[in-house]
């Protein structure tokens, strides 16, 4: 029998349900030694971690930068309201959103680290400073907003963020690691995140890893044939373990825990140098043989835990891979079942002053849900809004410099930080995208100052990176399709100059998107 794994005890018990036995799988010995892994016990794991946190501030050109995680992007109107406190006292006054839905801030002076810490703590945003930069989990930001969706998923939010903050093992993540709970609806499951939970039908959740592991992305064809025959198929269907959704929370637990005790296999020291010849280890995608035995081996831990399984295959609900998440669009968000609805916004390129920021904070505070929920692609919703009232909302933050409209050109561009704030980027990529947005609609575009596309998104999209040689130089724009862009991957093709750009940008955006092979 395998040794206990370090996770949280067991709730109440999920073994009655005739749904799911533990013979699901079949008995074998466990590939991984599992013990409680520290985070000095995984090689490299503090000093080859540059991810910052609040905690771990990390240095660019325009002074320090502090990343803020916020679980599921929700933010009480308090933590909002301290978070653009921070932001004008110790930083550059603007609030930057990230594809996590976490929130940085930028132009931080020296030795300003106690000071934001203490701030942050007050307003609860530091619950572990052990674990403040494992905290990576995306959220259906809609979820029990819109009346779509198998279910509400923010108490999984709750009980993984409170299991991940008393789980010793999970401060050995890196914080590059990412758990995704996706309500059914198949937004966030396709943002490439290392552990992913999907609600199902009748309460279940279905428990997978990352696109292209084995037991992320399946192998064998849905109906058991090969994969050369069903290529074409299954490339896109997740395999998955089937739990009652009791324990979804556990069950994503443990999943990453025994990811950690994988890595410290796979870094254990292979001669007598005492060498791994491995660089180090952060994500499931980056495991030797891509993961393969993964999933089996997380099934048989949570057997072992009380919590039973079973394996299949469950694609994604409504979105074509090729697609990428679905954005949440911004504007008046219905509930056919109640009254208040959900106002939706995006900030350009991710950026919010302090005074748009407040201003959404005091409408969540004084006519909405008393939250704010941050959306993977640089959104913020306002729940609970009475209808009444929601028209006049979406007016004042329009005028305030926020996009309201789902057919602003504005939508689906993004860009890294560019210059001045980043030593590594060639140009001001953000300045330069204000000025070649073109029409709406189409392939969401990237904006990169240089190779390793900071930022970039997970589906099809137009590719546009500044070239070598200075800001004469242009950039090279290109069609990107999911899962094949590569952070560093050199450039390849002529540049286009800047006289030129927009209509490049355009002329990619509006392409028509050609099948996989």
């Amino acid at each position: 029998m395998l040794a206990a794994m370090p996770t949280a005890p067991a709730g109440p018990s999920d073994q009655g349900s005739s749904r799911f036995t533990s013979r699901s799988m079949p008995r074998s010995t466990s590939r991984f030694t599992s013990r409680s892994t520290s985070r000095h016990e995984l090689p490299g794991r503090d000093d080859g971690d540059a991810c910052p946190g609040a905690l771990r501030l990390h240095t660019a050109d325009d002074g320090a930068l502090a990343r803020v995680r916020v679980p599921g992007g929700v933010l009480a109107a308090d933590q909002a309201d301290a978070l653009a406190a921070a932001a004008e006292r110790l930083g550059d006054g603007v609030l930057h959103l990230t594809s996590r839905g976490n929130v940085q801030l930028r132009g931080l002076g020296a030795g300003c680290g106690g000071e934001l810490a203490e701030a942050l703590g007050s307003a609860g945003l530091l619950p572990s400073r052990h674990h403040e930069r494992v905290r990576n989990i995306v959220v259906s930001p809609l979820t029990g907003l819109d009346g779509r969706g198998e279910r509400d998923v923010r108490p999984w939010l709750r009980e993984l963020d409170g299991l991940l903050c008393a789980s010793d093992a999970a401060r050995a993540l890196s914080g590059r690691f990412l758990f995704a709970l996706d309500d059914g609806r198949g937004d966030v499951a396709a943002l490439g995140a290392d552990v992913v939970l999907r609600a199902a039908a009748g309460g279940d959740a279905l428990l997978g890893f990352a696109p292209g592991v084995p037991g992320g992305v399946s192998s064998r064809g849905p109906d058991g044939g090969s994969a050369r025959d069903s290529a074409r198929d299954s490339a896109h269907v997740p395999e998955v373990l089937r739990v009652a959704g009791a324990a979804a929370g556990r069950a994503a637990l443990i999943a990453a825990e025994t990811f950690l005790d994988a890595v410290r296999e796979a870094s254990a020291p292979n001669d007598q140098s005492g060498h791994t010849g491995r660089t180090a280890i952060w994500r499931v995608s980056e495991l030797p043989g891509r993961g393969d035995g993964l999933l089996a081996e997380t099934a048989r831990r949570l057997a072992h835990t009380g919590i039973p399984s079973r394996r299949e295959l469950a694609p994604v609900r409504g979105r074509e891979p090729e697609a990428g998440p679905a954005e949440v669009p911004p504007g008046i968000i219905r509930n056919p079942e109640r009254r208040p609805i959900t106002v939706s916004v995006l900030a350009p390129l991710g950026r919010l002053s302090a005074a748009q920021w407040r201003s959404l904070a005091t409408l969540a505070r004084e006519h909405g849900a008393g939250e704010l929920r941050l959306t993977p692609w640089r959104g913020v919703l306002v729940p609970g809004v009475a209808a009444s009232r929601a028209a006049r909302s979406l007016a004042d933050l329009a005028a305030a410099g926020l996009v309201t409209a789902p057919d602003s050109p504005w939508r689906g561009v993004s860009a890294c930080i560019g210059r001045p704030g980043c030593a590594k980027s060639r140009a001001d990529v953000r300045a330069d995208a204000a000025t070649a947005l073109g029409p709406a609609g189409g392939l969401p575009v990237h904006w990169s100052g240089c190779e390793r596309r900071c930022g970039h998104p997970q589906g099809d999209h137009v590719d546009v990176v500044a070239a070598p040689g200075g800001p004469s130089a242009g950039y090279q724009v290109s069609t990107a399709r999911a899962g094949t862009v590569r952070a560093g991957a050199p450039l390849i093709g002529a540049a286009t100059g800047r006289e030129d750009l927009a209509a490049a940008v355009t002329a990619a955006r509006t392409r028509p998107r050609t099948p996989p092979p």
